[in-house]
């Protein structure tokens, strides 16, 4: 086996052993709705976000949200804007919002995307072996995001960044899959990706 499949196969595994948080209430939902409400300037009221650049945030799993956060404010992932707002949150307050977030439905994208694109970001993705971890529909897991129906443009400079080793919050899996993808490679996944409901 090789090396990038066995990374692959290890990082699905170690994701798996994280228990998961129990069901939260419907107050723990409204706390993290209210600590989120400043979150809505860029990832809309209900984590659907009306503009490429940012990402949904509805549906993605809790603990995804939370580790994101808690990177950004260790500095293990950077963006000035994030780094600032996660900056004064506690350990609950991240939990609390990802619990908000994880329970909005995420809505299908509005980017027109093309069908011969989205063939072959379909078989690239099959070739790259990306529903390992993203799982079957792309639903995500875990600490692995949801990425199904995500904002193209929000796609394309995370997989450009992760090429470039810009973004390396990853344990090196993300990094290692881009270094194999091409420019329009990264075009063709993201108009699959998006596409899916």
């Amino acid at each position: 086996m090789n090396l990038r499949i066995t990374s692959l196969l290890l990082w699905a595994l170690s994701a798996l052993t994280f228990q998961a948080q129990a069901q939260p209430s419907e107050q723990d939902i409204q706390n993290g709705k209210a600590k989120a409400q400043v979150c809505a300037a860029c990832h809309g009221v209900d984590g659907n976000s009306s503009h490429g650049e940012f990402p949904n945030l509805a549906g993605q799993s809790w603990r995804y949200i939370y580790v994101q956060l808690k990177d950004y404010k260790e500095g293990r992932r950077n963006h000035a804007v994030m780094t600032a707002m996660a900056s004064p949150l506690s350990r609950q307050d991240m939990i609390d919002i990802g619990n908000y977030f994880a329970a909005q439905k995420a809505k299908p994208s509005t980017y027109k995307t093309d069908d011969a694109k989205i063939a072959l970001g379909r078989a690239k993705a099959d070739e790259t072996l990306c529903a390992m971890c993203h799982l079957g529909g792309f639903a995500g897991q875990n600490e692995i995001p949801r990425v199904a129906g995500q904002q193209y443009e929000y796609i394309v400079k995370q997989m450009t960044d992760f090429k470039a080793r810009t973004r390396t919050n990853d344990a090196g899996n993300m990094t290692s899959v881009a270094q194999t993808l091409s420019e329009k490679d990264i075009e063709n996944l993201a108009h699959f990706i998006t596409s899916l409901r």
